[in-house]
């Protein structure tokens, strides 16, 4: 293998413009409109046949290395059910991101009226090290998790 990096993370959304202007609160920028549909190659590569979406390759504002996430509202074909219900299930749980004041952020995500699971945590890796974090929802129940490393 010859991974050498992350690319992006995809989170699917019911309304785009909704989760757009919620992950622009959190710092995301707009950066490329992804097409509505595309050619068949790409269908084939995604399993999809003629398939319509309405989104938005966004990137974390001032950060380096990037940090992209693919925002994406498929209209055709559509899946209403909701996101995982919980931390435990099988596949990609939640996206973590990175703070320099998670007090500040949890302070400010509960005045937005976000769903947070509880106030922030802290784990212990050693004696003088670890992380305090805390985890929340976007406007689709999908899991992030803010953390701040001493």
């Amino acid at each position: 293998m010859n991974i050498s990096g992350l690319v992006h993370i995809n989170i699917n959304c019911s309304n785009f413009e909704r989760s757009k202007a919620f992950y622009e609160m959190l710092g995301f920028e707009h950066v490329w409109q992804v097409p509505a549909t595309n050619t068949p190659e790409v269908n084939q590569a995604v399993a999809m046949q003629d398939y319509r979406v309405n989104g938005a390759i966004m990137k974390l504002r001032g950060v380096e290395p990037v940090v992209l996430i693919d925002l994406l509202e498929w209209q055709a074909p559509r899946d209403t059910s909701a996101p995982y219900a919980n931390l435990y299930r099988p596949g990609l749980a939640r996206l973590a991101l990175r703070t320099t004041n998670l007090q500040a952020d949890y302070d400010f995500l509960v005045a937005q009226g976000v769903e947070v699971l509880s106030p922030p945590a802290t784990v212990y890796m050693s004696a003088t090290n670890g992380s305090s974090f805390f985890c929340f929802k976007d406007p689709d129940g999908t899991f992030l998790e803010l953390v701040e490393s001493f």
